[in-house]
């Protein structure tokens, strides 16, 4: 890291810039990059894991904000024909759009990325949409560093305290895993909280739910109050009892909490429920 990069991190694009060469190694492996896969990278920085990218894959296609860091990518990468570089906001950015005139950048079948963790929820909703309008994509992997906290709520499992509706709303869309946590001091300057790198692979489960508008609501209002019972968080929606019939009906605890329930769990509650 020199100087002159380390001076102008910017608060405002959330910039740490990760240094530990373990670390990078971890996340190139955690990519499975092969000769033919072509790679989106959102926020190059300054470039220290485009590099291991550009070596392994076909075409690394990288979105950065900064204008001034795109002018020293520009610089550092000028002699490889593997590279693309757009200046702007990936949250606004029409990607498809801009890379027609460049056929080996087109249809990126991999993501990696270290991601500003103030945006991170904006980031994952364009990569994998949302329940109710899955974003269809050519995505077999998502390789991120994001902040430990959100890391933990995209892997947990029910019954934690970790387990919500983030949780449930991102494994219907892909299957999440943990790859390696990654201390503060891993980055200059250091961010204010521990990060993780986890791999999502999109999906579309076997049995979805039938009416996925109907799921993200039920999610929604189930985990709004957690200290609450799941049938006092739904009975806008539906007599208590006739809720826990149906809870019984699915084998399911009417004393549950939202956090109880695992993501089958809340399919099959939304395709039994009353149609509102």
């Amino acid at each position: 890291m020199d100087k002159t990069s380390s001076s102008r991190t910017k608060k405002r694009f959330g910039q740490h810039w990760l240094q530990s060469d373990k670390v990078l190694d971890q996340i190139v492996i955690a990519a499975e990059l092969t000769s033919s896969d072509r790679v989106l990278e959102i926020g190059p920085g300054t470039g220290i894991l485009t590099r291991r990218l550009l070596g392994a894959a076909e075409s690394v296609l990288a979105i950065e904000i900064d204008k001034y860091l795109c002018k020293k990518l520009t610089k550092k990468f000028k002699e490889y024909d593997n590279f693309l570089l757009l200046q702007g906001d990936f949250i606004t950015l029409d990607i498809a759009q801009l890379v027609q005139p460049f056929p080996l950048f087109q249809n990126q079948n991999k993501i990696v990325a270290n991601i500003p963790y103030n945006i991170t929820g904006l980031i994952l909703e364009k990569l994998l949409g949302t329940i109710s309008q899955p974003n269809i994509t050519n995505y077999e992997s998502i390789v991120l560093l994001i902040q430990k906290e959100v890391g933990d709520r995209l892997t947990a499992s029910p019954s934690t305290k970790e387990y919500g509706a983030l949780s449930v709303r991102i494994q219907y869309l892909a299957s999440c895993e943990r790859i390696c946590r990654v201390p503060a001091k891993a980055f200059y300057p250091p961010p204010k909280v521990d990060s993780v790198v986890v791999r999502l692979r999109p999906h579309t489960l076997s049995d979805p739910a039938t009416n996925p508008r109907q799921l993200a609501t039920l999610v929604k209002l189930g985990f709004s109050s957690r200290r609450k019972m799941l049938r006092n968080n739904l009975k806008s929606l539906i007599e208590v009892d006739d809720l826990n019939n149906l809870l019984e009906k699915l084998e399911i605890n009417p004393q549950s909490r939202a956090e109880d329930l695992s993501l089958e769990d809340w399919i099959k509650l939304s395709n039994n429920f009353p149609l509102n």
